[in-house]
């Protein structure tokens, strides 16, 4: 080892250093007799929204920032001793793929917590110990895009650099909080009209009206990020509507459609559906369903991927969706329940199909049937300023009750 030292470049020798874990170094007498120390770390959350947890001998100051190229969040700190049980760091879970520990400098001590995708720092808060419960740092991580991301990390350096290598760190009071991203899908458009009543209203515009209502809704409370896939008539593949939730991060993807029974199946079928993702169908109707909107790209003119395309989609799919599919399950809960209130249901019972627009693996998804525009009097509702007030009220606690229990759910 002592010849390779003594002949190995600088380069290499410092890419060796920084891929040893740090919890796995020892550390020098006075780290191991620091003021504070660090007992232990956990992971909670999903991809949605993923916490890091430290535990803590005393409350002590910390300074959280970005980094990218790869992607990393730094924790930095006065002279911390870390006494971690063995093999900690190695736990992969929701954004994060590793973290790691140690010395950083003379009186400094640092987390590295390695994130697998372009990240936001939600929020970080240090608590202190109480009763038999250590002193606690918690780190929120929430996903978003490349371009998101960049544009935090150079506001991030930039405040790095203005307050100096001696700066303390922001008092939770200050640390702005991340907003969840929602993405409403406005089913159909352009050369896909979608279904439509006997008068000719169209599924197309109905659903329209009905995003940018609720859009504007959520958008007044600012809590939330919202995004549209579309905000005129034009058509949009379905591939590419899940793609729009992805590439933006989206902690939540509604799809709104209006549905149509002909006369003679059953011409008095009313009120909403809620569907979510399923390889198998719940049932015939859903099934039924699931084809006719799916049936949109051919509509439009877009060449359907192979069946060997699909198969192996839906597999990739299914290990993937395993992780958010109980999250769209939830939020479909709780717009049953909502709804159910105001008896605008067609069924309480939760749907699932094969929908191509909800296949973003993960994304929780939602896709919603506000009623029928074969029903004469669901029609009257469906173009009503005041049912839309309604309706859309009705979704947007929906959502706030939603994103609530996810943050108040998280783990200390």
């Amino acid at each position: 080892m002592r010849g390779f030292l003594a002949v190995a470049p600088i380069w290499l020798l410092a890419f060796v250093l920084l891929s040893t874990p740090i919890g796995l170094l020892s550390l020098p007498a006075h780290a191991q007799s620091g003021d504070a120390s660090a007992s232990g770390a956990r992971l909670a959350g999903d991809r949605e929204r993923t916490r890091f947890i430290a535990d803590l001998s005393k409350k002590v100051d910390v300074h959280v920032f970005p980094l990218g190229n790869p992607y990393r969040v730094i924790v930095d700190a006065a002279d911390v001793s870390f006494q971690m049980p063995s093999g900690l760091g190695k736990e992969r879970r929701g954004l994060v793929s590793a973290y790691r520990y140690g010395l950083f400098a003379p009186g400094k001590s640092r987390i590295v917590i390695d994130i697998n995708n372009p990240f936001f720092i939600d929020r970080y808060f240090v608590i202190e110990a109480r009763d038999d419960q250590p002193a606690r740092l918690v780190i929120d991580l929430v996903p978003t895009n490349e371009a998101t991301f960049l544009a935090k990390l150079r506001e991030a350096k930039q405040k790095r650099v203005e307050n100096g290598p001696a700066s303390q760190p922001q008092p939770p009071a200050r640390v702005s909080y991340a907003k969840p991203i929602i993405v409403i899908d406005p089913g159909h458009g352009g050369v896909d009209p979608g279904t439509s009543s006997v008068s000719g209203v169209t599924e197309k515009e109905i659903v329209l009206k009905f995003a940018e209502r609720l859009k504007q809704k959520l958008a007044a409370t600012g809590r939330y990020e919202i995004h549209l896939t579309r905000e005129d008539d034009t058509f949009l593949p379905l591939k590419e509507r899940a793609a729009f939730a992805q590439k933006r991060g989206a902690g939540l993807f509604l799809s709104i459609h209006a549905d149509y029974f002909p006369v003679e199946i059953d011409g008095d079928a009313r009120g909403a559906t809620i569907y979510t993702l399923s390889e198998k169908a719940s049932d015939a109707e859903a099934k039924a369903l699931a084809a006719k909107e799916n049936f949109s790209d051919v509509i439009a003119g877009i060449e359907l991927p192979s069946d060997s395309d699909e198969v192996v989609a839906n597999i990739l799919i299914d290990l993937a969706q395993r992780e958010t599919q109980n999250r769209s399950l939830v939020f479909a809960r709780s717009l049953v329940g909502e709804l159910a209130n105001k008896n605008t249901l067609h069924t309480k019972q939760l749907r699932s199909a094969g929908f191509r627009v909800l296949k973003a693996p993960d994304v929780p998804s939602v896709l919603l049937e506000l009623g029928f525009l074969s029903n004469p009097d669901d029609e009257k509702q469906l173009t009503s300023e005041a049912w839309r007030d309604r309706m859309t009220d009705s979704v947007a606690a929906a959502i706030d009750g939603y994103f609530a229990k996810r943050i108040a759910r998280m783990p200390l």
